[in-house]
Parts: structure tokens; sequence; C-alpha cells
């Protein structure tokens, strides 16, 4: 299905946040399609964020952030996994949401298969807990940077927004009614970022096994 209007993207990211849980997340390639029900979100505001990675502003890294909304926002990180993040608000704010978890809704023996799960021992809600199983289920690289939000055929990989090296469409499709959800510290931020009274941006729906457990920033030490 058509992703909404891009405008619908371009929302300060703690609005936006809340209004994609329940909404689905779609990435199809010549592998198949993934598709996941989001259950957990957090959301990073920039400059004004100092947990962001757009606090300090553009960096070849993050310079997708601060394109328009409706695009995806994928990084590698701690030199282990990839990361998917929804780009949020007005090009050049540097907004965006990133996705914490969700439900495989679609595609889950292709999910498990990238997860290396065997399906007899699969766990509800494991294929796709934590932005790098996030990933990793949908199948999600680099190469994913900068693709729109637009239509889940494989046609679209032609058209006229296609990015150079995209070889993956993407789409999402929000819930016809959001469903209730909780507020809290975002996971692993550290230092004034992770002031859970300041910050509390990472949104979730409450009873969903999909959701990850709540983990404060590991204080950093000093080597001697």
């Amino acid at each position: 299905m058509p992703s909404p209007d891009p405008a619908w993207f371009e929302r300060d990211p703690v609005e936006l946040a809340p209004l994609l849980l329940g909404g689905v997340l779609r990435r199809a390639d010549a592998s198949g399609a993934v598709a996941l029900r989001l259950t957990e979100v957090e959301a990073y505001r920039g400059s004004d964020d100092p947990g962001a990675h757009t606090f300090r502003g553009k960096t070849a890294r993050n310079a997708t952030m601060f394109g328009p909304g409706g695009h995806v926002y994928c990084y590698f990180t701690y030199g282990m996994h990839h990361a998917v993040n929804v780009v949020a608000g007005p090009e050049g704010s540097g907004w965006g949401v990133l996705v914490r978890a969700g439900e495989v809704v679609e595609g889950a023996e292709l999910a498990a298969e990238r997860r290396h799960v065997r399906r007899a021992t699969r766990i509800a809600g494991e294929l796709a807990r934590g932005p790098g199983n996030v990933a990793q289920a949908l199948g999600a690289t680099l190469a994913d940077d900068g693709a729109a939000f637009a239509d889940d055929s494989p046609a679209h990989l032609t058209g006229p927004e296609a990015h150079a090296g995209m070889t993956a469409a993407w789409s999402f499709t929000p819930a016809d009614a959001p469903p209730a959800f909780r507020t809290g510290p975002r996971v692993g931020v550290s230092g004034p970022g992770g002031d859970a009274s300041a910050f509390p941006w990472r949104f979730w729906v409450p009873g969903e096994p999909s959701v990850s457990a709540y983990r404060a920033a590991a204080p950093r030490t000093r080597r001697a």
C-alpha cells in the first residue's frame, strides 16, 4: 500500500512518535517482504536534544536526518548492528524517530532466517525486539539510508524518487486508531539526553512481548 503523503511525517518527533505506534512498517526486496506492527519508538529532536545524532549539526553520517520527513535514516552503530529511524519534521530540522521494536506481521520466516532464529524455538515478539533486531529482521543496511516511504511495490525502485544504490521499497501504513501507549526515558542514552524528566521520549504499547526492557546508559569510566 502507498504511504501517507510526506507532509504527514513533517511533525515534531514527539508528536509523530506515538502516531507511528500500531502502524505497519514494511520493507520489500528481492528476497521478499517483512512488515512490522510498531510497538516501541523513541523521539529525537535535533539541536534541542543532547541525545540526538544531530545535536551538534549536520555530518556525512546524519545528513538524511536533515532532509524532509518521510524517509528512512539507517546507520551502523557500535560496530555491531544497524538501526532504522523515521525522519520527522521539515527539511533542515534534524528530527527523527528511532524504531525500537515491532511485531512481525508479514514475512516471519524470512525475518527468522535473517535473525538466525529457528522457528521451533522462536519466542513471540523476539524477532524484532530492540533496534538491531528490527534492522536485521527487515534486512535494512546503509544502502537503505535516504529511502522514501512511498510504495511497497518493487516497481517503485525504478521510479523518479528511487535513490542511488536503492535495492528495496519501503512503506509505512498508520494505524486507523493508534493504540494506548506509555512514555518514559530513552534506552541507553547517557548524559543530559538520558534525563527521564526532561526527555521522557520513549513511547511503547504496554503488554506487548516485543517491547524491550528499559536499560539505563552504562556509566563511562576513565582509563588510568
